[in-house]
This record gives structure tokens, C-alpha cells and sequence, in this order.
């Protein structure tokens, strides 16, 4: 298992968090996504080392922007 944090920025609220949780889930090599609203960070717990491309493109999908890895 690999976790990896991103920064994600517009993320207010625990709906906010439910959005970026949902469209990450969807990758199917993640196992599990933690959202910290307060610091505006995602970490990804995958089965393998993920592509930004794709994880950015989810974050995206879910109406916000990955800056990066944290």
C-alpha cells in the first residue's frame, strides 16, 4: 500500500470533502481517501503509486484543483 498526500485547493466544507472523496474512490487503485479540510490536503491510499494525471483529473471532476503532492 502507498498513501500520498496532494494540497487541494477550494475545498470548504464537509460536502467539498464528500465530492473529492467520491470521484478519488473511483480510481481503482485506491483503497481509501482521507480529506483534511483545515489544511487543505487529500491523502490517497492506493494498492500502488497512482498518476498525478489521473488523480488530477478526479480532484478536477470533483469541481477543484490538485496544486500538487504535499
Amino acid at each position: 500500500m502507498t498513501a500520498t498526500a496532494y494540497t487541494v485547493t477550494g475545498m470548504t466544507c464537509e460536502h467539498c470533502a464528500r465530492s473529492v472523496t467520491e470521484e478519488l474512490e473511483r480510481l481503482p487503485e485506491v483503497s481509501s481517501v482521507a480529506v483534511d479540510l483545515a489544511g487543505g490536503q487529500v491523502t490517497v491510499v492506493s494498492d500502488g503509486a497512482l498518476a498525478d494525471g489521473a488523480v488530477r483529473e478526479a480532484v478536477a471532476e470533483a469541481g477543484f484543483e490538485l496544486v500538487g503532492r504535499a
